[in-house]
């Protein structure tokens, strides 16, 4: 486990340093990407001693990981300002995660230091990952509530390791963001327009997915 203490055992002025921390990473890697996220110029920008980030963080990809999460709790908060666009489910889920690539392509540094972050074994960025596959999950299940919880958890499995995989093939430079969006499409239609009927109403066969 990570010796970074947990966010949620911090007091109130811990979690405005954490916080400063993570705003500082996060202009850093939007400035000049990965390489330029190094931890003194995170602690000399959010005014902090370079001691002290590591009481909250192990590692620079851990502090990464942790601006991954914010920056996917706030697409799910900005989700409950300006609802999905669409009629079908399907159409909805398309909406949030394309919306998602845009914002992603507006920032392509900040992106990619973000997506390599996430590739390292520190167990800190692993506590981060699955933090984000929760939040993600929260997303979607939200759209998918008529179905049954295994199931929208299985299709929200799908959309994250299909998201995780193009978004690593983006920035290794293997696809640029629309087809990262377009696989998403794919994927979400895939999995998700077969469970429900013309009505919109779940099908029969909606909870049986492959285990």
């Amino acid at each position: 486990m990570s010796s970074a203490a947990p966010a949620e055992q911090l007091r109130p002025s811990q979690i405005k340093r954490r916080g400063r921390v993570i705003a500082a990473a996060l202009e850093l890697g939007a400035e000049g990407g990965y390489d330029a996220v190094q931890m003194r110029d995170v602690a000399a920008r959010a005014d902090v001693a370079l001691g002290t980030i590591y009481r909250y963080f192990s590692s620079k990809d851990h502090v990464l990981a942790a601006a991954m999460q914010e920056w996917t709790d706030e697409l799910r908060q900005r989700l409950t300002q300006v609802p999905p666009r669409g009629t079908a489910v399907a159409d909805q889920l398309v909406d949030v995660f394309r919306r998602a690539c845009r914002a992603m392509e507006r920032q392509p540094l900040l992106t990619g230091a973000l997506i390599t972050a996430l590739t390292s074994s520190d167990d800190g960025v692993a506590e981060c990952t699955q933090e984000v596959g929760n939040q993600i999950s929260t997303i979607t299940d939200q759209i998918l509530s008529a179905l049954d919880g295994k199931t929208r958890e299985r299709i929200s499995r799908v959309i994250r390791h299909v998201w995780y995989a193009t978004l690593t093939g983006w920035a290794n430079g293997r696809y640029d963001m629309k087809q990262v969006a377009d696989e998403l499409e794919n994927a979400i239609r895939l999995t998700v327009e077969p469970r429900y009927a013309s009505n919109g109403k779940p099908t029969r066969t909606g909870s049986k997915l492959p285990k």
